[in-house]
């Protein structure tokens, strides 16, 4: 007679196709792979930390590869390379360039017309870079990220709170509210993602 196994929240195994490009091989759980990730991107918000950055670089291919590669550089081989398959999220993988230069000339200009507030401008470049999921992981963590830097080297102001969260956790109420203000933004309304980031 067989049993089923009962894994608590996060100590579940990894699938093969989980664990493809992974470069710990101790790493057999998600628990242990959050841990780690979570270690690498701490060493690039310090990284964000200690360099000073135009906004032309900030909002460019090189950057947003840099960033993704500083984050998750030594638990997976393919950090900051763009996805090479198609997701169930995320545009088509080979638009993924032409739609993050169109994000970044799009920003400049808002930056530099002012067309939206400094947090509007921030929170809606994070939404669309999301969206366009440039990455075979860690999207939702790389974007969180880069909107703090915007708002630090761009408009000098402190990162957002969200930052102090580490990672959001699995089916938590932040999850939860976060979640929603994600797709209230994917319906135009991105207030609620700005009170979120805020709060």
């Amino acid at each position: 007679m067989g049993f089923e196994i009962k894994y608590k929240d996060g100590q579940s195994p990894l699938s093969e196709e989980e664990m493809h490009g992974l470069l710990i091989d101790t790493i057999t759980t998600h628990e242990e792979l959050n841990e780690f990730e979570q270690q690498n991107i701490e060493k690039a918000i310090e990284w964000t930390y200690t360099k000073k950055f135009k906004p032309e670089y900030i909002l460019s291919e090189k950057f947003v590869k840099e960033l993704h590669f500083r984050m998750f550089d030594e638990v997976w081989q393919w950090a900051g390379d763009f996805r090479l398959s198609e997701k169930h999220i995320g545009i088509k993988f080979h638009l993924i360039g032409t739609s993050l230069k169109q994000l970044n000339d799009d920003c400049l200009f808002w930056i530099e017309n002012k067309t939206y507030s400094e947090d509007e401008i921030t929170i809606r470049y994070k939404h669309r870079i999301v969206n366009i999921h440039c990455f075979a992981n860690g999207n939702g963590r790389h974007s969180r990220l880069i909107a703090d830097v915007i708002r630090k080297q761009i408009f000098n102001k402190d990162y957002f709170s969200w930052s102090s969260l580490g990672k959001l956790v699995k089916d938590g109420k932040q999850r939860a509210n976060y979640l929603k203000a994600i797709r209230e933004a994917d319906k135009e309304n991105i207030q609620p993602l700005i009170d979120f980031a805020k709060s």
